[in-house]
C-alpha cells in the first residue's frame, strides 16, 4: 500500500531530519545527554564521534572488535552511576560486572577480564563498600571472569552519590560469523531474549519516591552463556544489542537507522510482566523505552528464527524470549509499532529526560 500524499510529506521531512549534520545546540550538558535517546546519539555523533571517528569506533557497537596477534578481540567499557546503590534484585556492583560481561557477549565474545575503577564519595561507609565489592567478585566467578586491575579515587563529600563504577572488559570472539547493523536486511526477524523493562522499573520504585508497590527484582544477569547457545544454533544472526540505557526502542531505532531498513514491531508480541506493565502505566512511561540489564535484542534471519528461538528457549535466561516484529524494506530508517488497538505508530527516539538514570 502506497503512503498517501500527507504521510509522503511526514516521511519526507523525517528523512531530511534523519539525514541533517548532527550538531549539539545547548550550550552546557544537561541530563537529557545521558538519557540514551535522541540528546544522547547528537552528542555521540557531533561531539565524540567528530573527534575521534576511525573505523574501529564508527560501528558504535556495544564493543569494538579487534585484531591481534590472529586472535579476534572485543573491547568495550562502561560506568555505572545507578542511585539507589543497592536495589531489589542487585547492587552497582554485580549491574558493573553484568553489564560489561554482556557488552562483550552481544559482540559475540567469550568475556575474560575486567578492569573496575571506584570514584567515591567522601562519607560513603566503608561497610557498603565492601558489599559492592563482593557483589562484584560474586558476579565476576559467575561470569567465569577476572577483575585484573582497576584504580580509586575518592571526591569531596556531595560532590557524588557515593560510588560511581568505570569498567573496561576483554573478550575473545572465536564465532566465525560476522555481527553488526550493517549487515541487517529486509525478511530479518527481531527477537527479544525476555521480558522487558524490570531493571529500570525496580530502580525507580526503589528510590521510594513514589507510593507504588509491586513484587519486582531486577533482571541483572550476565547473558553470555544464552548467547553461546544462539551463536551455537544458528550462523543466521545477523547482529545483538544490550538493551540497557534507552530500552529496547533505542536499540531498534539503532538498527532502522544504521542499516536503512524500517523495524515493524508488534506491541501484543512484546513480553512484559503485568507488574512492569501497571507501575510503567501509573508513571506514564513505555516499557519499550525502560532500562533492561539481562536482556538483549537479536536480529536473525527470517528463515532462521524459529530455530533461534528454539535454541534460546532451552536456556533459564531466554525461557521468554520473543520474536517481536520483523525487518522491512520501507519506510527506511523508522521503527513502527503495530499497537494493540489495531493502529500503528512511528516508535521514535526518547526525547529529553523522562526517566531518572538508572545504570
Amino acid at each position: 500500500m502506497n503512503p498517501s500524499d500527507r504521510e509522503q510529506r511526514v516521511l519526507d521531512r523525517i528523512e531530511r531530519v534523519r539525514r541533517r549534520r548532527a550538531e549539539v545546540k545547548e550550550n552546557r550538558i544537561t541530563l537529557a545527554h545521558g538519557a540514551g535517546g535522541k540528546a544522547t546519539q547528537t552528542l555521540i555523533d557531533a561531539i565524540f564521534l567528530e573527534a575521534f571517528r576511525n573505523p574501529l569506533l564508527e560501528p558504535l557497537g556495544d564493543a569494538a572488535e579487534l585484531a591481534v596477534g590472529g586472535s579476534r578481540l572485543a573491547l568495550t567499557t562502561d560506568s555505572f552511576v545507578v542511585t539507589p546503590l543497592f536495589f531489589p534484585g542487585g547492587d552497582i556492583g554485580d549491574l558493573a560486572v553484568n553489564g560489561t560481561v554482556n557488552d562483550l557477549a552481544v559482540a559475540g565474545a567469550r568475556p575474560l577480564y575486567l578492569t573496575a575503577g571506584f570514584i567515591l564519595e567522601e562519607g560513603l561507609p566503608v561497610a557498603e563498600l565492601t558489599r559492592i565489592v563482593g557483589s562484584m567478585r560474586a558476579a565476576a566467578d559467575a561470569a567465569g571472569v577476572c577483575v585484573v586491575t582497576g584504580d580509586t579515587k575518592v571526591v569531596h563529600r556531595g560532590k557524588g552519590d557515593g560510588c560511581y563504577i568505570n569498567t573496561a572488559g576483554v573478550g575473545v570472539i572465536e564465532y566465525q560469523g560476522q555481527l553488526g547493523l550493517s549487515g541487517v536486511r529486509p525478511g530479518d526477524a527481531v527477537i527479544v531474549s525476555g521480558p522487558i523493562g524490570e531493571h529500570g522499573v525496580t530502580v525507580m520504585l526503589a528510590r521510594g519516591d513514589l507510593d507504588i508497590e509491586a513484587d519486582l527484582v531486577s533482571d541483572t544477569a550476565p547473558v553470555h552463556g544464552l548467547v553461546a547457545e544462539l551463536l551455537a544454533c544458528t550462523t543466521g544472526v545477523r547482529a545483538m544489542r544490550d538493551a540497557t540505557r534507552g530500552g529496547v526502542a533505542t536499540i531498534l531505532n539503532e538498527v532502522a537507522r544504521t542499516a536503512d531498513v524500517a523495524v515493524v514491531v508488534d506491541e501484543d508480541a512484546i513480553p512484559v510482566r503485568p507488574e512492569v506493565r501497571g507501575a510503567a502505566e501509573l508513571l506514564g512511561i513505555d516499557p519499550l523505552y525502560v532500562a533492561c540489564e539481562g536482556r538483549f535484542v537479536a536480529i536473525v534471519d527470517g528463515a532462521e528464527a524459529d530455530r533461534a528461538l528454539t535454541a534460546m528457549r532451552r536456556h533459564p535466561l531466554g525461557a521468554q524470549s520473543a520474536v517481536i516484529g520483523r525487518v522491512k524494506a520501507d519506510p527506511p530508517g523508522l521503527v513502527l509499532l503495530n499497537t494493540a488497538f489495531g493502529g500503528t505508530r512511528i516508535c521514535d527516539l526518547l526525547v529529553g529526560d523522562p526517566l531518572p538514570r538508572i545504570c
